[in-house]
């Protein structure tokens, strides 16, 4: 899994239902690297702290392998690296083989698998149709989003040296399964509560829904 871009937002101004707001989806590539911080990408635009950025999402990894199959499904878009708001574009990136709470080498910084990409209707502007939010979430490669360790420059060419694997054996791509289940698998349930390198809200919400559902 090799680096194949890397790609930060200047912040940009969007309608939606009437109303002006500011998004980091929009990304470009730097050819010079960019920077992996605790919080955050280093100039990157963040706006919604809510849901992006911070200690469980200060990164965000998608596959270059699977920009064909978009690309057949929206030809008259502009297609460049970051489209899908990605900070890292990889190449042969594999959620079947990313292990929540694997930790990898990635250029001068070491950063932990933490989980998928849940789009949000920002991807749906971008893209010109909320449809590509449903689309998105049948695709199921989510790309995932990562734990900064140790802080540290990335640049194209660096490759993802594996480390440390998960605690469990759950994931990214089960992980992404067992968040958007309305029926929740209960062994991937076990393996996501019992994984503590899932953010401890994500973790709480599971054990409530395994009570209420025995």
């Amino acid at each position: 899994m090799k680096v194949i871009s890397t790609n930060i937002a200047q912040p940009q101004e969007i309608q939606w239902r009437g109303k002006k707001i500011q998004t980091g989806i929009y990304k470009k590539t730097v050819h010079e690297g960019i920077f992996l911080g605790k919080e955050e990408v280093t100039n990157d635009t963040v706006v919604d702290r809510k849901h992006h950025g911070g200690e469980y999402k200060s990164c965000y990894m998608f596959g270059a392998n699977y920009y064909e199959d978009w690309k057949k499904k929206y030809p008259s878009l502009d297609w460049e690296w970051g489209m899908f708001g990605e900070n890292l574009t990889i190449d042969s990136l594999d959620e079947n083989l990313l292990q929540i709470g694997a930790v990898y080498e990635l250029g001068e910084a070491l950063v932990q698998i933490t989980e998928p990409r849940q789009p949000c209707f920002k991807l749906g502007i971008k893209f010109g149709t909320q449809s590509v939010i449903k689309e998105f979430l049948e695709y199921g490669h989510p790309g995932t989003y990562v734990k900064i360790l140790n802080e540290g420059s990335v640049v194209k060419g660096d490759t993802l040296i594996l480390k440390e694997t998960g605690p469990n054996a759950l994931t990214v791509m089960q992980y992404n399964d067992l968040v958007n289940q309305k029926e929740k698998d209960k062994k991937l349930l076990a393996l996501a509560i019992a994984n503590d390198c899932i953010r401890t809200e994500k973790r709480e919400r599971f054990k409530k829904y395994e009570s209420k559902n025995p």
